[in-house]
């Protein structure tokens, strides 16, 4: 089975860190990434970027644009995409296409800081609708 692990932390205290600080966490942090690596177990891993360069895309229609990653309590994180786009425009332009075939969701974008690319892992469901034989 797969999971996803999302990683929270105080903003303020990892902006607070110093480069050498930041860098012996990484260095630890890339320590597990090979690990799980070599054993085959890792996907994609990313580090966002700072919650002040994100917004979100909430609202009826083409919705509207807010500063920040905003979601109200009542919703949860249900998934992910990672798109390669040029400007924020762009992106909020896949996030609006997204909206028009799931109009009830809202989308938190943010820039990814660091991308380390996993093995890629075989299809462990079929698609809804779909016959299992």
């Amino acid at each position: 089975m797969l999971y996803a692990i999302l990683a929270y932390h105080v903003e303020e205290t990892v902006a607070s860190w110093t480069p050498e600080e930041d860098a012996a966490v990484m260095d630890g942090l890339l320590k597990v990434h090979d690990r799980l690596d070599k054993e085959g177990c890792l996907g994609p891993a990313a580090r966002l970027g700072p919650t002040g360069r994100a917004c979100t895309l909430r609202g009826p229609g083409a919705g509207v644009v807010i500063d920040g990653p905003f979601a109200e309590t009542k919703e949860q994180l249900l998934g992910l995409y990672v798109v390669d786009r040029e400007t924020r425009e762009e992106v909020i332009a896949v996030a609006r296409d997204l909206r028009r075939v799931n109009p009830t969701a809202v989308y938190e974008i943010r820039p990814i800081l660091l991308y380390l690319p996993g093995a890629p892992f075989p299809v462990t469901e079929a698609p809804a609708g779909s016959e299992q034989g």
